[in-house]
């Protein structure tokens, strides 16, 4: 594999696309439409679209003979097409995967270098700083990827998401990717799902990756967008109308007329987004933008391979009069600029009311910086918006007040805009312009301001959760769209409405910005920029080569195998043993709590290091305090408080399994399997919750730890730290009893004891992943015999 030189001097290139091989891109059209006709013998309805893809990558089409209902019960075994894996996350996977003795991987897969990238003064010095500070963890990532045949995107080529659309999405496939926001492929017509590397080393190994059927959710789209109003102000308004919880277990799917006049890109942010609502993915019916954006990206062999699927069979829509398990109804026509926040992603605010709101908070009325990217908004599309609006003010004699960050999406997004001077424009009107690369978004930025001072950020990233983006708690940030961020960069004020306000030009007089106009693609085509940051498609494997992982790292750690908490050792035969309950989480709990990113990034690759932030901002219920956990059976020397990671150390040096009592919608946010890694290698057996968010449930199975619901909420509050619970019936299940329940003996510190019910999702695959001690213990079994 050809080997990027990182930190060089950054230009577009002056060379053409070349030709590229598409092969393992173009989805398997004829393959797909002849076992969707086996699938309709056994399903006599109309399909929904995302019913047609999912149900097309079956292992086994005659699983779903006899089947009654399949949407929200029935277990699908399914076949992926292609994997995609982020720096951050594809170091633990790829630490999985080499476990199982494979010399490839079974489906095409890329590594995207995005998330060590730490923003602080601008493209060159981020990149080469970072590529400096990350060198071992890029080197390993390299090495495997040559050893395996994965295609390796290197620091400063672009965002995971960005470049997925731009190379390897396409109509009617089925993908994986380990971050939450992979359905942005969505937005070409496909179904992306966000998982954790365990669930992505299923795909690679060529083992049959399973998943709940979703339900389907319609959205039916009438009416058109007009002003100021943005595919993400769509997006921005259905957070606040199905809250983080509302499309839990349920697949997206757009329909209507109002579908057909959005870009490529837009649909993209739409689909980004609908992770916030816990959304299994989103998909969207075939349309022209999808055909010119699959054309402009040098796809145009994928672009009639799917006109040929839709003329052949309409594999790429919906079925006429398919029901929907929901339906909403959205008037494009009457949406306006939203704005969500502060500290959650579905707080919406139409943007008319939210000076208002910002009144009768009593919040400061100003904006200590603006920031434009992230995966969710860093298209082409999007920067000729912001530019468009920069060029206005810049007419006007105007600057930025505050600092204004803007994040291209790629490196040919980069290249371009420099090409056709947008870039010039952003920065003669004070922006700075980032690497290509996640950044601020996920907790990459070095801020040196307002540290530990409420403030409020503007931004058009997809998550807002407390600390995420500067380690302050006390940060606000709100979500929007990129062009009312690019006017509130202007205005400094936090109650600006551009709609109606109007600012001081250069001369003291008025000036009003009029609505942006922006290209969806660009009139020259895209520029590819450095080549040298674009890997050689479909590499073949280099057995030879040695993977970089050396002894002493601190960042670096080779995994060892969960062990089964079943067996001789454990009196309980396959009930599992007696379990202390570590402590009992209050409210909102994500994976940003239950593993913090930031700087803890850079111990992704190591699980015994990056273990030491497990819930360091999770808040316990028995008191309030964050980080705090008691230990009831502490030493002599010990004291009975201490944070909760050293707690768990406590436990796991006692060799005692613990349990961990949640609140709802546990887990919601990243797809990061440390999260579930982290609370296993200290000993944890089974999370009791009053919900779960889908990726963490499915992430806590494969590595051994036993999810179960409360049946009754309340109980909720009857379990604390260090209360004993024993499991009733799991034997049963586990002997293939599938109607046995799972119950809990609760034994109190006092002696009393009671016993609570408790429901769970488990499938006859999973339980073995269980009784394994993890789903790669499993995998490895089997390919052993």
């Amino acid at each position: 594999m050809r080997r990027a030189v990182l930190g060089q001097t950054r230009g577009f290139a002056r060379h053409a696309f070349a030709e590229r091989d598409l092969s393992n891109v173009i989805p398997p059209y004829a393959t797909l439409i002849a076992k969707l006709s086996q699938v309709r013998r056994h399903i006599k309805r109309p399909l929904s679209l995302a019913e047609k893809i999912l149900y097309s990558h079956l292992h086994d089409v005659d699983s779903l003979a006899g089947l009654k209902d399949i949407r929200g019960s029935a277990y699908l075994q399914l076949k992926p097409q292609r994997v995609a894996m982020q720096d951050a996350s594809a170091q633990m996977a790829l630490l999985q995967f080499m476990t199982c003795g494979l010399p490839r991987t079974s489906v095409p897969t890329s590594i995207h270098c995005d998330h060590l990238i730490q923003a602080s003064e601008g493209a060159d010095s981020d990149l080469t700083r970072s590529v400096i500070s990350n060198k071992e963890v890029f080197d390993f990532l390299e090495s495997a990827s040559r050893k395996y045949g994965i295609e390796f995107w290197p620091p400063g080529s672009g965002i995971i998401h960005q470049i997925v659309l731009e190379n390897y999405a396409a109509p009617g496939m089925l993908m994986l990717g380990t971050d939450s926001h992979t359905p942005n492929a969505g937005g070409l017509g496909l179904l992306a799902i966000g998982v954790g590397g365990a669930d992505a080393v299923d795909a690679m190994t060529g083992t049959p990756w399973e998943l709940k059927a979703p339900k389907i959710i319609g959205i039916h789209l009438k009416g058109q967008l007009n002003g100021w109003a943005t595919p993400k102000d769509l997006i921005l308004h259905l957070a606040g109308k199905l809250t983080v919880r509302g499309g839990t277990g349920s697949i997206l799917e757009y329909f209507g007329p109002g579908v057909e006049a959005q870009t490529c890109t837009g649909l993209a942010t739409i689909s980004n987004m609908g992770a916030e609502v816990g959304a299994t993915t989103s998909t969207f019916p075939y349309t022209k933008a999808m055909r010119d954006y699959l054309r402009t990206t040098n796809r145009a062999a994928v672009a009639d391979a799917a006109d040929w699927a839709q003329a052949e069979a309409g594999y790429l829509r919906p079925d006429e009069g398919v029901e929907y398990d929901q339906v909403i109804e959205v008037n494009l026509s009457e949406l306006e600029p939203t704005i969500n926040g502060p500290f959650t992603p579905d707080l919406a605010t139409p943007l008319s009311l939210f000076g208002q709101v910002v009144e009768e908070r009593g919040w400061k009325d100003e904006v200590s910086a603006a920031l434009i990217g992230s995966c969710t908004n860093s298209s082409y599309e999007d920067m000729t918006q912001v530019a468009d609006l920069a060029r206005q003010a810049k007419e006007a004699g105007l600057k930025a007040k505050v600092p204004f960050l803007c994040t291209p999406g790629s490196e040919q997004i980069r290249a371009t805009m420099e090409r056709d001077h947008i870039t010039e424009v952003l920065q003669d009107v004070g922006a700075t312009v980032l690497a290509n690369a996640c950044g601020p978004c996920i907790g990459q930025w070095k801020r040196e301001d307002r540290k530990d001072e409420e403030n409020a950020i503007l931004t058009s990233f997809n998550r807002n959760f407390k600390s995420r983006n500067d380690g302050n708690r006390q940060t606000m940030n709100f979500l929007a769209s990129p062009t009312i961020v690019t006017a509130l960069a202007f205005s400094g004020k936090l109650s600006f409405n551009p709609l109606v306000d109007s600012l001081e030009d250069a001369n003291g007089k008025p000036f009003k910005f009029i609505p942006p106009q922006g290209s969806q693609l660009p009139e020259k085509g895209f520029t590819p920029g450095n080549t040298s940051l674009y890997p050689i498609p479909s590499p073949e494997p280099q057995p030879e080569v040695d993977i970089k992982i050396s002894p002493i790292s601190t960042r670096l750690e080779i995994l060892e195998p969960f062990s089964s908490p079943f067996g001789s050792h454990n009196p309980r035969g396959l009930e599992l043993p007696p379990l202390k309950v570590l402590m009992r989480v209050r409210g909102k709990c994500t994976t940003d709590h239950i593993s913090a990113a930031g700087p803890w990034l850079k111990y992704k690759g190591h699980l015994t290091n990056i273990s030491e932030n497990l819930l360091i901002t999770a808040v316990n219920d028995e008191g309030g305090e964050v980080n705090l956990a008691f230990d009831h059976d502490h030493s002599q020397g010990e004291a009975p408080v201490d944070t909760i990671p050293k707690v768990a150390q406590r436990f796991k040096a006692r060799s005692e399994p613990w349990a961990l009592i949640v609140d709802s919608n546990y887990g919601e946010g990243s797809a990061r399997e440390h999260a579930a890694l982290q609370p296993r290698f200290y000993g944890c057996s089974v999370i009791i919750a009053r919900s779960f968010a889908r990726i963490h449930e499915t992430n806590l199975k494969k590595q051994g730890i036993l999810p179960l619901w409360f049946v009754d909420e309340a109980d909720y509050s009857r379990i604390g730290s260090g209360d004993t619970v024993e499991t009733i019936g799991l034997e049963d299940l586990l002997n293939g009893k599938e109607t046995s329940i799972i119950q809990l003996k609760v034994t109190k510190r006092d002696g009393e004891s009671f016993v609570v019910d408790t429901k769970h999702t488990m499938s006859g695959e999973q339980l073995k992943w269980l009784r394994a001690g993890s789903a790669l213990n499993h995998i490895r079994a089997i390919n052993q015999t």
